[in-house]
C-alpha cells in the first residue's frame, strides 16, 4: 500500500484508500484502474476489491514509521475527496499528515466541489500539498474551488491534458504540473497546449513542471520541452521534525 514512486513529481505514494469512479474526460484511461485490476489478479490483498472503493484502516498510520522525510503522493489509487469516503476517514488521514510533520504530502482530486464544502472541517498543516486536477477548459471551476481552500500550498495537475488552456488565471496558485496521457490508447497532447500553460507560468511566475508527453509507451517520447526539462516546484518549506512514535 507504499512504495517508491515513478511518478517523476514526488518521492513514495501512501493509499489509505483504493478504487474511485469515474467522473470526467480525463478519467476514460484511469491507469489506477489498470493497476488494480492487475494487482487483484495478482492475488493482493488489499485490491480483492479491485477498483471498487475500499478504505484500509491498517494503512492509516504507516507514515509515521517512515522515518526518512519524504515527499508523499496520498491516494494515487484513488480520490481522497470521493463522496463515498467519510468526513471522519478524511479527517484520520489528515490527522496522520499534521503527525507526520517530517513529511510532504501532495493530496490531488478532480472533486474539487467536496474538496471546498469540506476545507473548513479540516486542518491545514504547512506540509500538506493540495491540487486538482484539470485536463480541458471544461473544468477550470475546480481551480477557484482550490483558491478558496485553507490550503497552504495549492497546485495544479493538468494531466492528461486534452486540450488548449486559455484564459488561464494562477493567482493564488504555488505550482503547475502538465502531462500527456500514457498508456493504452492514449490521446495526444498538442505541443502548443503546453507552451501556452507554461508561458502563463512565467509570467506570472509559477513553478512549471512538465511531467510527460505520453504516449502508447512513454519512455520513447520523455518529458524534452523546448531543449530542456522543467522540473520546477514551490519553494520547499524547513524540514520539521516529528515527535511522533
Amino acid at each position: 500500500m507504499a512504495n517508491n514512486s515513478k511518478i517523476e513529481w514526488t518521492e513514495s505514494t501512501w493509499n489509505p484508500i483504493t478504487g474511485c469512479t469515474k467522473i470526467s474526460p480525463g478519467c476514460k484511461h484511469c491507469y489506477a484502474e489498470r493497476m488494480s485490476i492487475r494487482l487483484k489478479a495478482m492475488g493482493q490483498p488489499n485490491y480483492v476489491n479491485g477498483f471498487r472503493l475500499t478504505l484500509h484502516e491498517h494503512v492509516l498510520e504507516m507514515p509515521l514509521r517512515w522515518k526518512r522525510p519524504q515527499t508523499i503522493f496520498v491516494n494515487s489509487m484513488s480520490d481522497l475527496f470521493h463522496k463515498g469516503v467519510p468526513l471522519e476517514f478524511v479527517s484520520k488521514i489528515f490527522d496522520v499528515m499534521v503527525r507526520a510533520s517530517h513529511h510532504r504530502f501532495q493530496v490531488l482530486t478532480k472533486r474539487s466541489s467536496r474538496l471546498l464544502e469540506l476545507s473548513p472541517k479540516l486542518t491545514w498543516p504547512p506540509n500538506v500539498w493540495m491540487g486538482v486536477s484539470v485536463e480541458s477548459s471544461d473544468y477550470l471551476f475546480r481551480i477557484e474551488h482550490l483558491r478558496q481552500t485553507d490550503a497552504k500550498i495549492k497546485f495544479v495537475s493538468f494531466e492528461p491534458l486534452l486540450g488548449p488552456i486559455y484564459d488561464l488565471d494562477l493567482e493564488g496558485i504555488d505550482w503547475v504540473i502538465v502531462g500527456g496521457e500514457s498508456g493504452p490508447k492514449a490521446r495526444p497532447l498538442d505541443p502548443e497546449w503546453v507552451r501556452e500553460i507554461r508561458n502563463h507560468c512565467l509570467s506570472a511566475e509559477v513553478p512549471f513542471f512538465f511531467k510527460q508527453w505520453g504516449g502508447v509507451i512513454k519512455k520513447r517520447t520523455g518529458r524534452i520541452l523546448d531543449g530542456r526539462t522543467w522540473d520546477q516546484m514551490p519553494e520547499m518549506e524547513p524540514t520539521l521534525i516529528s515527535t511522533s512514535g
